[in-house]
């Protein structure tokens, strides 16, 4: 027998355990059409049930091919994925703890990615149908009188099957055939909504039940309305809903949802890029690293001009006939990044994030990888951006948590552009007023190019900042959220024709519901923490499963009517906003106002256009926006974020006040900042005032060393999780055992600090409790190996263990 072409295939659905890649041989029809990157139907397991795979390489083979088993069918007539991308899959399996297929999941569009679908009907060979008992019967005259291919789960559904017995006996003895399908995932470019039907009886809603007809209602007044939004506002649960469309009285409907990207604020004039002395030299530094493999570091304050040097460099690289991409942390900064790019390079920018479209987001990707757009701009997910010849990754605010995935793979953004620009010889720009611990250390170490901008662009100055003590607002009778100080210089500002921004970090209404007489606190019964107060539509909700529940009037546990709404939220400061300032117009912007689509832009460009005088937000109004007639800029509870038991609290916290304080006076006038907090004495709020970032890093650094904490180590979190608390736990010491077995043996080289086993910080999340381990130690490969090797042993239950290599919080 002479040399086959033998293909290593990994493949979906496949345990992290035996997630390898498996060699199958490709027919001698498809030697010619057959490339690695191309998607694969092909037989596994002793069944031979299809599994899609994916080819990672090829080579001729003279030995041991006779066992092999062969592709069934090529999904792709082109490769989906290239060489640097296949390098890239390849990577993240081995680094982050992830099957192959996560990694190809992560740099594929969704809408791009496929499922298999079973579809049966009768075989026309089959003349036995005399022996069939009346189950099977039933369900072979259905596929033969349909005369059609039926997929799986409308057979099931059509037939009232509970399971696939009858199925499988049907293919054994030959009645039916079964074929599978590879399908793209495109069903979620509409929006799923409601309606009620037209012509309805007169007495149909006295068929509902009390809970139906309330629904019912409201859509009665509303109109149609998505199904999200719905739920949202009444707390409606699924059952409901489908009971009002089963019972004839509404009706589901797909709501168009258009597949190209809108963006409303675009009313950037583009205009000659007159770069400062500073910023000439920065931009001079930076394009002699352009042709070649380089990390630099641009550290320049608040509204710097950051933005210019990027278009320069932008304009550079495009030029010579290489891609962009530029990454923003936010959602809420896409727009005006978008706004300012297209303004310059009209169709060339191609635009990812996650509320667009499955469609939406297939096409921009294609466009990139057809040659038709240049500069992808976006959140993480444009990292992935399918260049074939890139020339420059830019991380704007760099420092950000947003750049980190909490789902497999758990990569970070900045890892995969060191990557890609390592493999294109391109230059990756991380940019920031307030870099990340790590990052700065390592520009200070020359690990990276580091380049510095110390002053305002143009006429602008950092603004002035004032601290004010809450407890002396509360001595002197102002209990409410706006200090008399803030109050005068929103009141100064909006008199000038000017605008504010107020920053408070908690959404929702009242953050905290008790009784004061029997000690009762409103908690989720999935997730170990209380529930939030929402007024929009008076409902209990959780922030971390989504649980919903009406507000209550008395007390659940002792019947007292007593109830204490305790903290704030945006809505509470929003009314109260709107009391001290009635004719002004405040705008809210957070997750609970962001969740229809383009909301992030056409807020953002009305509030641009004058349409709003105050933004009121969570601190997606903090960061990287650019509005010159914003003269003021309040922050509440500047202290908050300093409580938490994570190392990182006093970075985040310092990060947010300079970069929201940066807000302010980036025009013609000069800006103000108002910084309330019940903690005036702690050392980081003044640093922000100053914003010395270099002051606080010294006193940071030294904090970090002393405790063994990252730049001075790498972290490992290790997540257990079970709907027994016994089970996580026992998971947990079974994983720590053979930890320390292995280092006492295999790999003694391996040096680790351990902390825990330990409840998690939020010890219960939908109904699942949480332990964790903290390992400090050294990512490298060996380390990577006995991590691997320690979590290989049987699961107790149904408990599952995550590996989370430097997370962004160890809360």
């Amino acid at each position: 027998m002479g040399a086959r072409l033998v293909a290593s295939v990994v493949l979906e659905k496949t345990a992290y355990s035996f997630d390898k890649p498996y060699d199958y041989l490709v027919p001698f029809w498809a030697e010619d059409s057959c490339f690695a990157g191309q998607r694969v139907i092909v037989p596994f397991g002793k069944g031979n049930s299809e599994r899609q795979g994916l080819i990672l390489s090829l080579e001729k083979s003279e030995e041991f091919t006779q066992n092999l088993k062969e592709i069934r069918r090529i999904v792709d007539e082109t490769p989906i994925l290239n060489d640097e991308m296949l390098k890239l899959c390849s990577w993240l399996h081995e680094s982050l703890f992830c099957t192959y297929f996560d990694a190809v999941n992560a740099v594929l569009p969704t809408g791009i990615t496929l499922k298999l679908v079973d579809s049966y009907k009768v075989s026309p060979d089959f003349t036995d149908a005399d022996k069939l008992n009346a189950e099977e019967l039933y369900v072979y005259n259905f596929l033969k009188n349909s005369n059609l291919e039926i997929a799986a789960d409308k057979l099931f559904s059509s037939c009232d099957l509970k399971d696939a017995k009858i199925i499988n006996k049907l293919l054994t003895k030959g009645a039916i055939l079964k074929n599978t399908n590879a399908l793209r995932r495109m069903n979620d470019a509409t929006l799923k909504s409601i309606r009620l039907k037209e012509n309805l009886p007169e007495n149909v809603f006295a068929l509902l039940t009390a809970r139906q007809k309330e629904i019912a209602n409201i859509l009665l007044e509303a109109g149609g309305t998505s199904v999200k939004e719905l739920q949202y506002f009444t707390g409606a649960s699924v059952s409901v809903i489908n009971a009002l469309v089963s019972k004839g009285v509404a009706e589901f409907y797909e709501q168009t949802v258009y597949r190209k990207p809108q963006n409303a604020y675009n009313k950037v004039t583009p205009s000659k890029i007159v770069l400062t002395e500073e910023q000439s030299v920065v931009f001079n530094g930076l394009s002699q690293k352009l042709d070649s493999y380089n990390s630099a570091l641009l550290y320049g304050v608040t509204g710097s001009g950051k933005t210019q040097v990027f278009l320069s460099l932008a304009d550079k690289v495009i030029a010579s006939g290489k891609g962009v991409i530029i990454m923003v942390p936010e959602i809420s900064l896409t727009p005006q990044t978008v706004a300012i790019f297209s303004s310059r390079y009209g169709d060339k920018i191609a635009v990812f994030h996650s509320a667009m479209s499955l469609g939406q987001r297939m096409d921009e990707w294609k466009r990139i990888k057809e040659g038709k757009a240049k500069i992808a701009i976006g959140t993480r997910s444009a990292i992935f951006a399918p260049f074939d010849n890139l020339g420059l990754i830019i991380m704007d605010e760099e420092q950000e948590h947003t750049y980190k995935s909490e789902q497999s793979p758990r990569f970070h953004a900045r890892n995969i552009a060191r990557f890609r620009a390592k493999y294109n010889n391109a230059l990756f720009l991380m940019a920031s007023a307030t870099p990340s611990l790590e990052t700065y250390n390592a520009a200070l170490a020359d690990k990276y190019s580091l380049y510095k901008l110390e002053h305002r662009y143009g006429n602008a100055v950092l603004p002035q900042t004032e601290i004010v003590d809450m407890r002396t607002e509360a001595q002197s009778g102002n209990m409410g959220a706006i200090s008399g100080v803030l109050y005068d210089e929103i009141k100064a500002a909006l008199d000038n024709g000017n605008q504010a921004i107020v920053l408070l970090n908690r959404r929702g209404h009242n953050t905290y519901i008790s009784c004061p007489s029997c000690g009762y606190v409103a908690s989720c019964p999935n997730c170990s923490i209380s529930l939030t107060y929402h007024s929009a539509n008076k409902r209990l909700m959780c922030h971390c499963c989504g649980h919903s529940e009406p507000i209550f009037s008395k007390c659940p546990e002792c019947g007292e009517t007593h109830i204490r709404f305790s903290g704030m939220g945006t809505q509470k400061v929003q009314e109260e906003l709107q009391l001290l300032f009635p004719t002004a117009s405040i705008l809210r912007l957070d997750a609970d106002t962001t969740t229809t689509k383009n909301s992030y832009s056409q807020y953002l460009g009305d509030f641009a256009d004058g349409k709003y005088d105050i933004m009121l937000g969570t601190q997606m109004v903090a960061k990287g926006l650019d509005f010159p007639r914003v003269t003021v800029v309040g922050v509440l509870g500047a202290e908050k974020a300093m409580n938490s038991e994570d190392y990182r609290s006093a970075e985040r916290t310092f990060s947010l006040l300079t970069q929201v304080i940066g807000r302010a006076g980036r025009g013609e006038d000069m800006g103000k900042a108002i910084i309330q907090t019940l903690d005036p004495d702690n050392t980081i709020i003044p640093l922000a005032q100053s914003q010395d970032y270099d002051a606080f890093y010294n006193d940071e650094i030294l904090i970090r060393k002393a405790h063994i904490y990252p730049p001075f180590c790498d972290l490992v979190l290790v997540t257990t999780q079970s709907i027994s608390q016994e089970a996580a736990r026992d998971t947990a010491n079974e994983f720590l055992i053979n930890l320390k077995n292995n280092i006492d043996g295999e790999y003694s080289d391996v040096k680790v600090i351990v902390l825990g086993p330990t409840p998690a910080s939020v010890a219960k999340v939908n109904n699942k409790y949480r332990y964790r381990i903290i390992i400090k130690c050294k990512n490298n490969k060996r380390t990577r190996e006995v991590l691997r090797h320690s979590a290989a042993f049987k699961m107790i239950n149904d408990a599952s263990v995550t590996i989370d290599i430097n997370p962004e919080s160890l809360v």
